[in-house]
């Protein structure tokens, strides 16, 4: 397959997506999208929809001809919609809300490659945590800075030392389902 050379935007300013993109051997420049997301607490699976949505609308806006990528990551617990935590209080109590139970981590994708028209999906994966003592979550967030990930967390950096188990994509759960975007990446010579 011929290689693309159309510049690839990474609509996303989290650091675990370009890691996950530069790790799969990917030429991609790196934009933080400027817009609002929504909050539609009815549904975490709309939510990250519309969100990833809107990121690759900014970018399709200010780069047209670019092939963009754009994700939104969010996790559904007990029919509530977790995203980022406002603070550290905030981050603790949601890691003590967690503790011995199970969530899902949501991450919507919405690609287009050189004005095509948007590719969008959804890629869910359980996530069971530890029991969790204060102790514990002290300690990780001795590690960890929680304030700038959904849940609190990020299963790539010490995730051991809070989460159980995990089903489905690794790398959803760390924010960018490559299951999804490799094929998308092949098909369109971004990837051979």
């Amino acid at each position: 397959m011929k290689s693309n050379t159309t510049r690839l935007i990474l609509a996303s300013a989290s650091a675990r997506r370009r890691r996950l993109l530069s790790d799969a051997g990917v030429s991609f420049e790196a934009l933080s999208p400027d817009v609002e997301e929504s909050d539609c607490s009815i549904s975490a699976r709309n939510t990250v929809m519309n969100n990833a949505v809107l990121k690759n609308q900014w970018a399709v806006e200010r780069y047209p001809g670019c092939s963009i990528i754009a994700a939104d990551t969010a996790i559904e617990f007990e029919g509530l919609l977790i995203g980022k935590p406002a603070n550290m209080d905030a981050a603790r109590e949601q890691l003590r809300r967690f503790s011995g139970k199970t969530h899902t981590v949501l991450t919507g994708i919405a690609c287009s490659f050189a004005n095509e028209s948007v590719i969008k999906d959804i890629c869910e994966s359980p996530v069971t945590f530890l029991s969790l003592s204060d102790e514990m979550i002290t300690n990780y967030f001795k590690l960890v800075d929680p304030l700038d990930k959904a849940g609190a967390y990020d299963i790539g950096s010490h995730g051991d030392m809070i989460v159980e188990s995990h089903e489905g994509s690794l790398t959803n759960i760390i924010g960018l389902p490559m299951e999804l975007i490799t094929p998308l990446l092949t098909e369109h010579g971004y990837l051979s």
